[in-house]
């Protein structure tokens, strides 16, 4: 059975007013059943989640407004984190602090079971490894209590390069704190290219790049989708079978968002058990 999984940050409805409207489009010809987003716009000033997700099948929506018990010193201006699937999910459980935070959502997969979603709102700023570390730590937690049978699915903006120490940590490539995972990362196994999503080369990233970093020429890839490795889940599988660039090029010339989408194919099917070779 083919998952489709999305990843966006939308960056709220700041700059054109048709960034919305063409998001929305975007994701109706896109067809996932599966998205995260960031910085959606907080419903107490405008239900910019129901204005995306409308007539795309994302029948299930969850706002972090909902479930988390504090709302954060930020969210006026950037919005918050977001959900849409085609089949049933719940929250099941937060890790909080005061600007950053996760999510664990249980998903119902038509006709296989249940799966575990994971996406994290994480600290953007370049010298916040340490918190980006602690954070990643906690999504390996949150997997380790939370697992379902069927592969655990992590998503959203990690605002980090692959090869900064929590990504590569998620990747199997190194421990953190005496501890070790492995998630197959969706780029790194069938993207083409250095799958960059927040560049110069998008005017509305080439501005918040100049007021964050203050450097030409940057390119990073920091949004992702991780998915559980066969040893976790001994009897089903998720395949990847494609990943792809979405928002990437102006439509009508207007740039999407300052962020380009990511998206994967999961083949997921039941498999028998098997031993490492």
């Amino acid at each position: 059975m083919r998952v489709r999984v999305a990843t966006i940050n939308v960056q709220n409805d700041e700059g054109d007013p048709r960034r919305t409207g063409l998001l929305n489009r975007a994701l109706r010809d896109l067809d996932p059943d599966v998205v995260v987003l960031q910085e959606v716009c907080y419903p107490d000033r405008r239900d910019q989640l129901a204005e995306l997700t409308a007539g795309t099948g994302l029948a299930h929506t969850t706002h972090e407004a909902a479930v988390l018990t504090h709302k954060s010193t930020l969210a006026d201006r950037f919005g918050g984190m977001a959900v849409a699937t085609r089949w049933p999910h719940r929250v099941l459980d937060t890790v909080q602090g005061r600007r950053w935070w996760t999510l664990a959502v249980e998903l119902t997969v038509a006709d296989l079971g249940q799966a575990l979603l994971i996406t994290p709102c994480t600290p953007w700023q370049l010298d916040a490894a340490a918190a980006r570390e602690r954070q990643v730590l906690e999504i390996a937690d949150l997997d380790q209590r939370h697992r379902r049978a069927l592969p655990t699915i992590i998503a959203g903006d990690f605002n980090a390069a692959p090869d900064t120490a929590g990504i590569r940590f998620l990747s199997g490539l190194q421990s953190l704190d005496g501890h070790s995972v492995h998630y197959h990362d969706a780029w790194a196994v069938a993207g083409d290219g250095p799958g960059h999503t927040w560049s110069t080369d998008n005017p509305l990233a080439a501005a918040q790049i100049d007021l964050a970093i203050g450097q030409p020429g940057h390119r990073r890839r920091i949004d992702y989708i991780f998915v559980g490795s066969w040893h976790a889940h001994p009897t089903t599988q998720a395949r990847i079978t494609t990943a792809q660039l979405f928002a990437d090029q102006p439509v009508d010339h207007v740039w999407l968002s300052d962020h380009v989408g990511v998206t994967a194919d999961l083949d997921v099917t039941p498999d028998l058990p098997r031993s490492p070779q």
